[in-house]
This record gives structure tokens, sequence and C-alpha cells, in this order.
């Protein structure tokens, strides 16, 4: 063939050639560019003029990032600070970590059984005995305690029952919980003896005719507290509405309950944060053992911050509590740190979070850290050496507890998304995948994104306050690609009969319908 007419063709060729990659190159960017146009699209509705943002969305195979829009803006995060806390529990004691809840006889047992002298239980935090979350009875999680005793001999005590929560310092608030939060159930008290998330419920029922009474019974034995009953029954047709009134200088266990309940309604039960959890704990022991024939005849009382308790307890058989000589009967564990990690992030628990977090502060204080440091603050100053080795910017997390029920709890999306991004290559990475909610499956996210493509793909935490919604976590792509996402929306006003994170949803849906590749 003649060169002059075989060049053209070969230009031809070459040019067709180039012309495909060229295509090939622009269809493998258009999903990337789309979704981007989308996300910006829906972020930039006037319904949002007044509201916040803050997304990002990464590539874990690359580190590209898919999205940002005010990334690095501090934001409300409620919730996702569990995935801090988490990540944190997870790092520092390890997912095989069990907290010990030592006992101890103070005095002789006598060849009949008897123990001359004080009976102590040490709490260090324990945050699993609920019988809500074990789906047993109330009476179950003394069982451990009761066994104890038992194999010591003990058949009696004459002395006290001494419930001894000292090991936690600071406040048995988290900083920046409101009093309402406690008023409404949403947390309860922090306390190193802790039993059913320190929440008691009680259930109001109308009265048999108009104009009696509420009936009302409290659900749990021991939590000490005290009701005035001011509810009313009102006529069928009215609408139900009950309160649980706790005033701040009242005492700390009476409670009023007010407001008015149909004839032939149903019920309401209500949880009530008990004041003195480690009362409510050592008067429910005493009862339990009680039921197995282990008779308490002295008093039952509790020692708590700032009070001095235990004193010089070493961990060795004999030890002293509050300078006398302490026998160690035996040892309650607890779940591995792993389950107690799943089971606050996957119901949004905030109590057990943030007795987690206390966990950390008491185990890593500092040698140097001032002795009045809490055990939040010592924890906190943990999580910020963690979150320096996460890779985290100085500045970005600025948080006063680990439930996220604070409003004074600040992030940014760039640094949960570097979270996520870490966790992955975590030697935790799959207990930390695993505790988080599962699209339409369980935990927070069960009635969220049934029926789509998120459903059963998507791993990720919640949150939720008044002002503030956020969901971060974990999404594959329909052609396999694994994301991480944060997005929060703060000071968004949704119309009435709808929630801030249906704004939310659309955006995680579009990364799990993804049908192109990202890179």
């Amino acid at each position: 063939m003649n060169r002059c007419k075989l060049l053209p063709a070969l230009c031809l060729l070459w040019w067709g050639a180039a012309l495909s990659l060229i295509a090939q190159e622009t269809n493998a960017l258009m999903p990337l560019q789309q979704l981007r146009e989308q996300i910006a699209a829906h972020l930039a509705q006037p319904k949002f003029s007044g509201a916040l943002w803050g997304v990002k969305i990464i590539s874990l195979a690359s580190g590209q990032t898919v999205f940002a829009d005010h990334a690095d803006r501090l934001m409300s995060p409620a919730s996702n600070s569990k995935l801090y806390t988490g990540a944190l529990s997870l790092d520092r004691l390890g997912g095989d970590y069990r907290i010990e809840t030592p006992i101890y006889a103070v005095g002789k047992i006598s060849h009949s059984g008897t123990l001359h002298g004080d009976l102590i239980v040490v709490g260090h935090g324990d945050p699993s005995w609920n019988e809500r979350l074990r789906g047993t009875n109330f009476w179950a999680v003394f069982e451990p305690f009761a066994d104890i005793l038992t194999s010591a001999g003990v058949r009696r005590v004459d002395g006290d029952l001494i419930a001894d929560a000292t090991f936690f310092a600071g406040q048995p608030t988290g900083s920046g919980w409101l009093i309402d939060d406690l008023r409404h159930g949403n947390a309860g008290m922090i306390s190193a003896l802790s039993l059913d998330d320190n929440l008691a419920q009680v259930r109001i029922e109308p009265g048999p005719i108009i104009g009696a009474g509420c009936r009302v019974t409290l659900l749990q034995p021991g939590t000490g507290l005290i009701f005035s009953n001011q509810a009313f029954t009102v006529a069928a047709n009215l609408t139900p509405h009950i309160e649980l009134f706790h005033p701040p200088d009242a005492d700390a266990r009476m409670l009023y309950v007010l407001g008015q309940l149909p004839l032939n309604g149903g019920c309401e039960i209500l949880d009530v944060a008990v004041p003195q959890p480690a009362d409510w704990f050592a008067n429910a022991l005493k009862q339990a053992l009680a039921r197995h024939r282990i008779i308490v005849s002295g008093r039952v009382r509790s020692v708590a911050w700032p009070r001095r308790g235990a004193g010089e307890l070493l961990g060795t058989e004999m030890d002293r509590w509050d300078g006398r000589a302490a026998l160690r009967l035996g040892v309650v564990t607890s779940p591995p740190v792993r389950e107690l990690v799943l089971n606050f992030m996957k119901p949004s628990q905030n109590l057990e979070a943030d007795l987690l977090l206390a966990q950390v502060g008491e185990k890593l204080r500092s040698v140097d850290a001032p002795t009045w440091e809490s055990v939040s603050e010592s924890g906190l100053s943990v999580m910020q050496d963690f979150l320096a080795k996460a890779g985290v910017a100085p500045g970005d997390v600025r948080f006063d507890e680990g439930s996220g029920l604070s409003r004074e709890n600040l992030t940014t999306a760039s640094a949960t998304v570097a979270l996520l991004q870490f966790m992955v290559k975590h030697r935790e990475s799959e207990n930390f995948l695993a505790s988080l909610p599962v699209a339409g499956v369980d935990g927070t996210l069960q009635d969220r994104f049934r029926n789509t493509a998120a459903a059963g793909n998507v791993r990720a935490k919640t949150g939720t306050l008044h002002w503030a919604s956020a969901l971060s976590g974990y999404v594959t792509t329909s052609v396999g690609e694994r994301l991480a996402f944060c997005i929060m929306l703060n000071r968004f006003s949704p119309e009435s009969g709808h929630n801030a994170y249906e704004e939310i949803d659309p955006i995680v849906l579009q990364l799990a319908n993804l049908k192109g590749h990202l890179e």
C-alpha cells in the first residue's frame, strides 16, 4: 500500500482510539461530577437558608474527597459524639477488656456463715446491669453477687451493706446537660455503681371514673423515690398528657405526677432518673440477697464522690477499706468492652457512653493530673491524644462529655471522617464496625432506609438533638466502592410532622445508588 494512503488511515485509527479514551475518561468522571452537583443542589434549597450544613464524603480506597461542604465548620454532632467515645474505648481499653466489681467482707465469717462486720461492693463503672437490655427480670443482674456470697459461705451479714461509688470523681451529670435531660429520662446520673441506666420506670394508668386520680406504680424496687400524684382521669374523648416534675429546690426523691389520662384509655410508662444510684443499687442488692436467704441485718448505705470510701484497695485478697482489713470474697466482671460499646452505640444510650468515657479517664489518668480533675475531664484529655494519633486536626473536636447529650459538644465533618477512616485500619476495626446501627435492620436505623439500596448496606451512627441532626458512617455504592461520610445539619426547623433526618437520608441514598466509579 502507498505510504501516502497508509498514514491518513493510521491517523484516523489513532484519533478514533484517542476519542474513545477521552470518552471513557469523561464517562468515568460523570458520576462524580453529577453526584457533586446533585448534593450541592440539595443543600442549596431555600428551606435551608437559616440552617447550617457540614458534609464530607471520601473514598476509603483512595482517600479522595468525593464531596465536601463546610467540612471544617464546628457543629453540634449530637449522638455522633458516641463514635468518638466508642473508638476511644476500643483503642485505649481494648475490645477484650472487662470491668471488675470486687466484693469485700470487713470482719470475720463464722462457721455458721455469719459475717460479723460490713459487706462492701466497690463499683468501677460497670454499665451492663440492665435487665431491660438483657431481656431478663430485674433480679437477674444480682445473681453473680449472690453466687459469690454463697460460695464464700456467707448466710448472714450482721453489719452494714455499703455501696462504694467513689471510683469516679466528678459531678453525677455530664457537663452541658440540661435539667430537662434528667426530667425526661434522656440520661441517668453518672455513678460507679449503676443499675438499669439509673432510670426507674413509672406506670401511670387512668382511674376507674372521671375525676379520680390516676394510678401510679413504680416498676422497680428500692429507688427511694416518692411521688405526689396530681394526675386525674378525664373524659374518654380528651387528649392524654402526663409529665413528671422534679423541682430543683425540693427533696431530691420527691417527684410530682401531673396531667391527665382519658377514661378507659391506655397507660403511659415514663423513665425517671434516680438521684442516688448507689443507694438504689445497695437497696436492691439487699432485697436480692434476701431472695437467696442471705440476710443483711445492718443498715444499707452508700458513699460517693467527694466523700472518701475505698481507700487502699490494692487488688489482693486481703486489702483495706476505710482503714480496716478487708477480705476480697470475689469479683463480678462485665461483658467485654466490645459488647459494652455495641450496647450504647446501637440504641444510642447516653449514660453508658459517659460511663465508658469515665472508665478511660480513671484508668488512664495522668500521674500529674490535679486532684480536682474529674474523670470526664481526664477522659477527654485522653481523647485528644487519641484524636491526634487518628490524624484529626487540633481544635476540630471540642467536647464536654462523651454521649453527645451536651449542647456544648462541637466537631467538624472533616474530623468525623478522619476518625472513620482511621478506624477502618484499626486493630479493633471489626468491633467498631459491628457496633454501628445497620440501616433498616437494627438500632436507631432500624426504621430508616427500609426497602432501599441502603438497607443492610449503610452502617452509621445517628445523632439527634432539638436543633441538631447527624448521620456518619460507611456506605458501599452499587459498584462496590466503600465510602465514609459525615452529614450534619444544625439549626433547621422541619415542617410539622417531619424530622430533620429526612433531609439527610436522600444524600446517603444517592451514595448507595451510585452506579459509576468515582476514580
